[in-house]
């Protein structure tokens, strides 16, 4: 699966990283990841893909999330549903018929930085072929199929006990580091050490939320349901109706960053019950005269969407937070397709300003993609990274 090496995507910086203590992805590598070749993309609090269409900008913004689902324990299948479709297209099988990808990343935090690689393989059959864990050069965990006949790996984490390296085996459709928790004792500085390192890159990892807003699915009323943003924020009308009641402060910035990006006054912005236990979004003017969702344009949704993304948090949106960690030392990150799709640059300026004010309370992170960054090159705190075709 070796492929030939590619120009580095070329990034501008202007961010400092923020709350140095609390875990988080610095750098996801795609090293042969559909069109990609040993790319390395650095991500800081607020990060923009840049690049035309068929650079990759939403095939990155996939490996992070699928990375981000086996870090939450998903099985393979889970992460990529279709794992052929993965695999770079002049990718050549071996002998025996097999092809896969290699994807990774880096974690930051109290262990220090901490890479994590993965090998998998899509065909003949999906399963993880190879895991590597290393901090400052050294091996802490290594996984490797020893016998394709086997569905599973042969594991070896660092100890420097008596026997310097533990064996044991670990299934071939899970991320090992997500496993190792439940499999090291802890009883030596090495085990302590191996669990600090993989502790870090699954909280990292973790409450990523794929976000792309579909303006269709947000015109008409829904369903009441759980409250809990889905990825289209199709269900954005019940979600406001229950964000609104239950943080004034939070609903009041809202509606001041949706009259920042939306045509025409904006008093308020409501869900009300509609027919059949529905709830629909609308506009309130301020002068008896209410919106509805189904009379804004793509963008104004587009606009509000988001603006609600980075306004609420894990308990709002439909990811998977570590329960077993303090919200305090928890960032969520949101990876945004088309950031900027349909905005104007009214609303472009608005969202991304209020994207780094967020992100800058560190515990936010964005990844956003868009088509040129060019306009977000004076907003201070975003790190711009290049894709060519």
């Amino acid at each position: 699966m070796t492929q030939p090496s590619a120009p580095a995507p070329l990034a501008q910086s202007g961010a400092v990283p923020a709350h140095p203590g609390r875990p988080r992805i610095t750098e996801l590598r795609l090293s042969a990841f559909t069109t990609h070749r040993r790319a390395a993309l650095p991500l800081g609090p607020l990060t923009l893909l840049a690049g035309p269409s068929g650079s990759g900008k939403t095939g990155a913004l996939r490996a992070y999330e699928a990375l981000a689902r086996l870090g939450g324990g998903a099985a393979l299948g889970e992460a990529f549903p279709d794992p052929a479709a993965c695999v770079p297209e002049r990718a050549r099988p071996d002998r025996l018929g097999r092809r896969g990808f290699r994807i990774g990343c880096t974690s930051d935090g109290p262990a220090g930085p901490v890479r994590l690689d993965v090998a998998v393989q899509a065909e003949p059959e999906p399963r993880v072929v190879g895991e590597r864990l290393t901090s400052d050069g050294l091996v802490l965990m290594r996984t490797a199929l020893r016998d394709p006949a086997q569905r599973v790996l042969q594991a070896a984490w660092h100890t420097s006990g008596p026997a310097p390296v533990i064996h044991a085996p670990l299934p071939d459709d899970r991320l090992g580091t997500a496993l190792l928790p439940l499999r090291v004792a802890g009883r030596t500085p090495g085990q302590r050490r191996v669990l600090a390192a993989a502790e870090q890159t699954v909280v990292a990892l973790r409450s990523a939320f794929a976000c792309d807003p579909e303006p269709a699915r947000m015109r008409e009323p829904v369903p009441a349901g759980s409250g809990r943003l889905l990825g289209d924020c199709g269900n954005l009308a019940d979600v406001l109706w229950r964000t609104r009641s239950e943080c004034g402060r939070r609903h009041a910035q809202f509606v001041a960053a949706v009259r920042a990006g939306c045509a025409g006054p904006v008093a308020d912005v409501l869900a009300l019950a509609g027919a059949a236990g529905t709830v629909g979004a609308v506009l309130d003017r301020g002068d008896g005269v209410r919106t509805r969702a189904a009379r804004l344009g793509d963008g104004e949704l587009r606009y509000l969407a988001l603006a609600l993304v980075l306004l609420t948090g894990p308990g709002v949106l439909e990811v998977d937070p570590a329960g077993e960690v303090p919200a305090a030392l928890q960032t969520l990150t949101v990876l945004a397709d088309g950031f900027d799709r349909g905005l104007d640059p009214r609303q472009r300026r608005e969202l991304l300003g209020l994207a780094a004010r967020m992100c800058e309370r560190g515990h936010l992170r964005l990844v956003g993609a868009v088509s040129d960054a060019s306009w977000a090159a004076e907003t201070e705190g975003v790190t711009v990274v290049h894709l060519g075709p």
